[in-house]
């Protein structure tokens, strides 16, 4: 019976003349492989024995060394690790290389984002995990497969060349949580064409290519994470906070802006300068600025419109921020050198133009 095949298959069947096995030897005749050793120039009796040159002298190969000549040589040239992920980078220990990944985002958790990285891209790639361990840190593959049709014929079965493997990745976290790398390596490999298996002998320089392949691959997943993570940081930031001027009897007036600490946080540093407030040291564990005010007339015109000045004399002072009382709140207080509040005149006068940029939208 006439096998259906498409007009793409057909092309490929024509162009495919070699398998994967042959497409990593060398070209040409590897007739060297059966060269005699030649007998050492005999030097007839009265005469010296010539100096020989031995710059182009074989060295002996070593006992334990694999012979790898003819069809057995890998001529591939080997991978290069690419960090591609924004806060990456290569090291080479000697036993090895791995990419060392550092933390860029405070709030997120290295240790969870590089697992969970790791996991969705071998869900993305349809691999299934075998066995997995948290202490230390080890993910194995289960067997991935990959077929290639060689020769594809109408009236019988494909000729197809199967690879399986099996990987392991090490991830290891520093003690302090702000770095990690990740190892890879290959612990199992098959080969076989036609149902015939390939006593492939792999090297070193194999094993590598093989591992520094996926590793990439995996790194390229987190790369495309983190880059849609920076995206959406930054739109979340640019967005206003909404934020209101609170005065009760019992407590000093204050702002109380909807928005967890962090990004209030963030915010405050591109909206102090803004308002006329000189950034002068900063301590986040007590969710601190220190800031000179400086009265400029022509400063606050061009933020109201008008020659307005703003009720605060010229000085140092200090911008409080801590959690609010209430869920995803956090509360805002502008207090002296010595901690003591603001009047409620300067208070007044600073709400307005504060909330308008607290709340204002960037581009």
């Amino acid at each position: 019976m006439l096998k259906q095949v498409s007009p793409l298959v057909l092309i490929l069947a024509v162009s495919a003349c070699s398998t994967p096995i042959e497409r990593r030897q060398a070209n040409g005749s590897d007739d060297y492989i059966n060269a005699k050793s030649e007998s050492k120039l005999v030097i007839p009796e009265g005469l010296h024995e010539p100096k020989y040159n031995r710059e182009y002298q074989i060295p002996n190969v070593a006992k334990n060394a694999k012979s790898l000549v003819g069809e057995a040589l890998d001529i591939r040239p080997p991978l290069q690790v690419l960090p591609t992920a924004e806060g990456t980078h290569v090291e080479d220990t000697g036993n090895g290389i791995k990419i060392v990944i550092e933390s860029i985002d405070s709030a997120t958790d290295l240790k969870q984002e590089i697992t969970s990285s790791i996991k969705a891209f071998l869900k993305h790639r349809d691999i299934k995990i075998l066995k997995e361990t948290t202490d230390p840190i080890v993910i194995q593959t289960d067997w991935i497969e990959s077929k290639e049709v060689i020769d594809s014929s109408m009236w019988g079965s494909d000729k197809v060349y199967t690879l399986r493997q099996r990987y392991e990745f090490d991830i290891n976290i520093k003690p302090h949580g702000r770095t990690g790398d990740i190892k890879i390596k290959l612990i199992e490999h098959h080969e076989d064409y036609n149902g015939t298996e390939q006593n492939i002998m792999l090297t070193g320089d194999d094993e590598h290519r093989y591992a520094v392949d996926m590793l990439n691959s995996a790194v390229g997943y987190l790369s495309h994470s983190r880059d849609k993570s920076i995206k959406a940081k930054r739109v979340a930031r640019s967005a206003g906070i909404s934020t209101k001027f609170v005065s009760t009897p019992s407590d000093s007036q204050h702002w109380v802006a909807k928005a967890d600490f962090q990004k209030v946080w963030d915010r405050l540093r591109i909206v102090l300068p803004e308002a006329g407030f000189e950034i002068v040291d900063v301590d986040t564990n007590k969710g601190l600025y220190y800031v000179d005010f400086k009265q400029e007339t022509g400063f606050w015109s061009s933020l109201w419109g008008d020659s307005k000045e703003l009720n605060l004399e010229n000085g140092s002072y200090r911008v409080v921020a801590k959690e609010g009382s209430l869920p995803n709140t956090t509360d805002i207080r502008i207090l002296t050198p010595d901690e003591k509040p603001l009047s409620t005149e300067s208070m007044n006068g600073l709400s307005e133009i504060f909330v308008k940029l607290m709340q204002e939208k960037r581009s």
